[in-house]
């Protein structure tokens, strides 16, 4: 193992959880983000930056393996990444770095088999005994403090659980869901203190390892992973009430959009739906097939809930960069900020995620700090995709990426050396073994979204039609531009195949 040194780079990875790419206080001046704002002001943003998969455990897989899920197998929510699979971890570790993933992994499911256990499932989620001596290793981090609960979710478990009892907090479980808990479902107001919430738990043990590193002198990789804003709305107070409702803007649909769209868009625009067509065996829930429609006033509360959300969480990242900074490694850290996946809350008159592959899915906030080499206060249209993460990390520390990765190495662009590293972006989207399995592809101003045995589509010329309200799959006048993106997803489909080693020899 190679000796590790103080000049090595660290990387520091800090992400959100189902956040709008249009959340952020220097694009939208309805919510505050100052930290996030002083982090972009200080890197570059990146403004074409797409997940691989708009759910949570396919993209969070592709963040550490550097594969897309249809090669590393993590393929929907409810299934795991296989523990077979390499990871970026097992790099860096191998190069004398610590390893370390604090707070929401979602590699594994709430339900285990002998087939396929899973350490992220009942009953072992809510074992404290296991949590309080296990603490990896987990997927390549040799360190890890985990929790899987969404707010006030009856999830609540693993090492987030024992911090809070450690905090004095000994009876946690009257501000949780039952049955782990001893309430009913909360709205806007989460009761649960501040002091405690698990912004507080991951920022603390954040800057822990951190300082723990610093002081054994040894470089580090740090993924610190946070849950909100992910729905269901509910924030400590006065985070809930920090936002007026009725000064903000309602997204909503744009009338006759979704008539020429793929049936499921237009469902869900009917008050009951029904989706029964699209279950299969093996396929469990269905994520967005649902009714969709909305009382105005009432998303306009849950609009400023997100926004108290996402304050809060800017107000502990800002706790995190503040470390960087004092520890005085800010010059040898760098440090990315970016979400899994994209969120609707009213756009096209849509809620929560499912597959409509709009930009406000699939699109995701991106910004790259590291003063020495990353240009300041600039803003990239360079298409960026959460499967270039393991590749650049390591290019950016100056190692090697294993040949198995299909991502690109992002580096050149990030530092300003380069324009681009690719000119399209690719997001999978399999949540039904074949009724809903779709894939799109988007370039510089054309966003193509083909689904599996079926003939219908999507085409949307972004450069014109920014707000995507005007499907152009069947337009006549579009037709070739279709068929020139139908190949160029081909080619893109055939370039991103793994090859783990070279040709050396001609037989």
């Amino acid at each position: 193992m190679p000796e590790a040194t103080a000049d090595r780079l660290n990387i520091l990875l800090v992400t959100s959880d189902q956040q709008h790419w249009n959340t952020l206080g220097f694009l939208n001046p309805e919510v505050s983000t100052p930290n996030l704002d002083r982090l972009a002001s200080q890197g570059t943003v990146f403004s074409r930056a797409y997940c691989v998969n708009p759910t949570c455990t396919p993209t969070r897989a592709s963040i550490i393996t550097g594969k897309y899920p249809s090669q590393h197998g993590a393929w929907s929510l409810g299934t795991k990444l296989p523990e077979t699979e390499h990871t970026v971890g097992e790099d860096f570790r191998s190069a004398g770095y610590g390893a370390a993933l604090i707070g929401k992994a979602h590699f594994q499911p709430l339900a285990s088999t002998p087939q396929f256990p899973s350490l992220e499932a009942y009953p072992i989620l809510q074992d404290l005994d296991f949590w309080r001596s296990f603490h990896g290793p987990f997927y390549g981090f040799e360190h890890v403090e985990l929790a899987r609960n969404h707010v006030d979710e009856a999830h609540v478990g693993q090492h987030y659980a024992l911090w809070m009892e450690e905090k004095g907090l000994k009876d946690w479980r009257r501000y949780f869901r039952k049955p782990t808990g001893t309430i009913d479902h909360q709205y806007h107001t989460w009761e649960l203190p501040e002091e405690f919430h698990y912004n507080t738990w991951i920022q603390e043990r954040s800057n822990a390892y951190m300082e723990s590193c610093v002081a054994r002198n040894q470089p580090f990789f740090l993924w610190s992973s946070f849950f909100d804003p992910h729905p269901d709305y509910l924030v400590p107070k006065p985070w809930d009430r920090m936002y007026d409702p009725e000064k903000l803007t309602v997204p909503s649909v744009t009338p006759g959009e979704h008539d020429r769209n793929p049936p499921h868009f237009g469902m869900t625009q009917t008050p009951r739906p029904d989706f029964s067509a699209y279950r299969e065996p093996d396929g469990n829930a269905m994520h967005g097939f649902g009714s969709h429609l909305q009382d105005r006033k009432a998303l306009a509360k849950d609009i400023a809930v997100y926004y108290g959300m996402i304050s809060l969480l800017d107000k502990y990242i800002g706790r995190i960069l503040d470390r960087v900074e004092s520890l005085g490694i800010a010059d040898r850290t760098v440090v990315v900020f970016t979400t899994d996946h994209g969120h609707f809350f009213g756009h096209h008159g849509l809620k929560a995620k499912g597959p409509f592959h709009y930009e406000d899915m699939i699109r995701v906030p991106f910004i790259v700090r590291h003063s020495p080499t990353v240009p300041a206060g600039r803003v990239s249209e360079a298409i960026q995709s959460l499967v270039d993460l393991p590749q650049t990390f390591l290019s950016m520390a100056g190692l090697q990426a294993p040949r198995s990765m299909t991502g690109v190495d992002q580096s050149a662009v990030w530092t300003g050396r380069s324009e681009s590293a690719r000119d399209h972006a690719l997001v999978e989207n399999h949540h039904q073994p074949t009724t809903i399995h779709l894939k799109t592809y988007v370039d510089n101003r054309y966003k193509l979204t083909v689904y599996f045995r079926h003939g219908y589509g999507e085409l949307f010329d972004l450069g014109k039609d920014p707000g995507e309200v005007r499907n152009l799959w069947d337009d006549p006048a579009s037709q070739g531009i279709k068929q020139e993106l139908l190949q160029k997803m081909l080619w893109a489909e055939m370039g991103k195949e793994p090859m783990w080693m070279p040709r050396i020899a001609r037989a």
